[in-house]
């Protein structure tokens, strides 16, 4: 049998892997089963100091992503003898990965591009798991989609369940049971909270980059000494009837070296203004690959924000407001939300705390998820966490 503990984007894939295999897997979750409209309600409180956006509920943050689908670190694992360029083919076709319809693109996503290009930044369309057929463009994609237009691991998980896998909701793994430096199996708190162990010669840690590394910790493994956190802001301002709001958010991307901006209405900025309807919004998300300087005590999380992140965030938001003015935003409205973080990870990283195989010290142990990333890919890792879980897989189905 495998343990699988978290439901995210490794986890899913992961328990409908050995589940189409007829391998016994069950899948623990500390989260609820719920709505996937329902996901906005499940955000985790942050740690003092830190704004960090991530959900506990089967499916996990999946539910809250913008449905971006980009290869990230693929350079950086190749260099470590990690080649995902398969897996990234097979979970790309997978879950059908691909740029919307111009019938999906609005009014905003459609000036973003064209800023971009007259700007020379080489603006594209966002590639996204999002069915157009089922979409409505509410854009409530970071809120959980009410219409389950794009995919999340629940839709792997209905797969696994249907196959076989034990799905436990509801329950928290607290420790694991290893004995002679070989896992058996974990112990936790069942929905009841009441202690339970669940044996198993594999165990695989997929319960994101804080969870995971808290467990870890407990079994003696120096996780968590490292933390990046993808940290980003929304810049914006006023342009009447852009109706950004009710668009897929993030559906057009500008790439460099140091930052990324797409299109991302954020509540938070009409917050800001006086008296500005939400359709009148047009702002841009920042997001930069930040320096790792963050760390896990006494399951507590501690994030420093290095200069070189500070230089980072100021250069694109220079740049955003450039495209802001370019496609008519008044500049005496154009304002900033505070910094926030998505997409930990880090803290397991592969040549540091798994191999190449993403096995830890312990035999039968392997963490799947963000944790095991090198460095802060500065973009939405699922796409890479899933060719990652694919590849692991493959090695443990023989």
């Amino acid at each position: 049998m495998v343990i699988i503990v978290g439901s995210g984007a490794g986890g899913g894939l992961l328990a409908m892997e050995f589940a189409l295999a007829n391998i016994p897997v069950t899948l623990i979750e500390k989260g609820p089963f719920i709505k996937s409209g329902d996901a906005f309600k499940y955000y985790d409180e942050s740690d003092e100091g830190v704004d960090l956006l991530k959900t506990s509920c089967l499916g996990g943050s999946t539910l809250v992503s913008a449905g971006n689908g980009v290869r990230t670190l693929e350079t950086d694992l190749k260099d470590l003898g990690i080649d995902l360029s398969k897996e990234f083919d097979e979970i790309e076709k997978l879950i059908n990965i691909h740029e919307l319809n111009d019938s999906h693109h609005g009014k905003a996503s459609k000036l973003f591009l064209k800023a971009g290009k007259k700007l020379n930044l080489n603006p594209i369309k966002m590639p996204k798991f999002i069915e157009e057929d089922k979409c409505n463009q509410c854009g409530n994609c970071a809120f959980g989609c009410p219409r389950d237009a794009k995919w999340s691991s629940k839709d792997f998980i209905e797969i696994a369940k249907y196959h076989g896998a034990e799905i436990l909701t509801n329950t928290e793994v607290t420790d694991l049971i290893i004995e002679n430096e070989i896992v058996k199996g974990v112990k936790a708190l069942d929905k009841d909270g009441n202690n339970i162990d669940l044996f198993s010669d594999i165990v695989i840690l997929s319960a994101g980059a804080i969870s995971s590394a808290i467990i870890l910790q407990k079994a003696g493994i120096p996780a968590g000494e490292k933390l990046f956190t993808d940290p980003f802001v929304t810049v914006g301002g006023v342009l009447k009837d852009t109706n950004l709001v009710k668009e897929v958010q993030m559906n057009a991307l500008i790439k460099k070296d140091n930052f990324i901006l797409s299109p991302h209405y954020s509540t938070l900025i009409p917050k800001e203004l006086e008296n500005v309807n939400e359709k009148d919004i047009f702002s841009i998300m920042v997001k930069i690959p930040d320096d790792g300087l963050g760390y896990i005590k006494n399951n507590k999380v501690v994030k420093i924000n290095s200069i070189n992140d500070s230089c980072y965030i100021s250069e694109g938001s220079t740049t955003a407001g450039f495209i802001l003015r370019e496609i008519g935003v008044d500049p005496n409205t154009i304002v900033s939300t505070h910094l926030r973080s998505a997409h930990p990870g880090g803290t397991a990283a592969i040549g540091e705390i798994v191999n190449n195989h993403l096995e830890t010290k312990i035999k039968g142990l392997f963490v799947c998820d963000a944790s095991v990333l090198p460095k802060s890919p500065g973009s939405p890792p699922i796409l890479t966490i899933l060719a990652l879980s694919k590849k692991l897989s493959k090695y443990l189905i023989k």
